[in-house]
């Protein structure tokens, strides 16, 4: 027991001092080589912590060779932009200024539930919000918000802050998401306004996000983002049916 209690203590203080040695984004976020390398080095830090039978030096040199492949690649992506590119790919802009890229994220097998639990994750709650996300190599998304969202906050101004409304998902990549329009008091005569009036089926959408107050976000599959009021839709039908 004392001598597996010592390996494990040698062992540990090595990997601790070789993951020191690659650098802070071992300790962040990852690059999908960094990610690699520290998953194999905690399987073989594992082998001869358990098992006596393998000498503390089959730990250790593999673990050395990992931070010796680790530090030349690193020094090779930071000088070579074509080797970056090949080893850790290139960032992705899922978000424009016409609103969500459908090609983008399907090329980065993502779904509209991952482009909005990472929108969120960043305090905000509609790509209506949003000038360009990008989602970077490490998997992180950046977000670059449309003027009238950053800068000067509500306490600047000395104005009383409102209740934040958060947006429901009507529909989500072609499918009705029915409990999530009751929640939001939206129905189906309403979202029939809605595609009636910019001539979309179920199929052609995205995205639709209602809010509470009757403001939505419309992201079809191809072509630029809609958004509005409902009221403002059922107003233009009853002065249609008037005349």
């Amino acid at each position: 027991m004392l001598i597996v209690f010592t390996r494990s203590i040698i062992i540990y203080f090595f990997l601790l001092i070789a993951m020191r040695l690659m650098g802070k984004k071992q300790l962040g976020e990852l690059q999908p080589f960094e990610f690699a390398v520290t998953l194999i080095a905690a399987e073989l830090a594992c082998i001869p912590m358990s098992d006596t039978q393998v000498p503390v030096l089959y730990g250790l040199v593999p673990i050395f060779t990992l931070f010796v492949v680790e530090f030349t690649i690193t020094k090779i992506v930071k000088h070579s932009i074509r080797m970056r590119k090949l080893i850790n790919g290139k960032p992705v802009i899922v978000i424009t200024p016409d609103g969500i890229d459908y090609e983008a994220i399907n090329k980065l097998d993502m779904t509209i539930h991952d482009i909005m639990e990472a929108i969120r994750s960043k305090n905000y709650s509609s790509p209506a919000e949003l000038e360009w996300a990008i989602v970077e190599t490490n998997g992180d998304m950046s977000v670059v918000p449309k003027t009238e969202n950053r800068g000067v906050t509500l306490g600047d101004l000395n104005l009383q802050s409102m209740p934040a409304v958060l947006p429901y998902s009507v529909i989500c990549e072609g499918k009705l998401m029915r409990q999530n329009m009751q929640r939001s008091g939206f129905d189906e005569s309403k979202l029939e306004k809605i595609l009636k009036k910019y001539d979309y089926g179920l199929r052609d959408i995205l995205l639709l996000l209602v809010k509470i107050d009757g403001n939505f976000y419309l992201q079809p599959k191809h072509g630029k983002y809609i958004s509005g009021k409902v009221d403002d839709i059922e107003d233009i039908e009853a002065e249609r049916k008037q005349i």
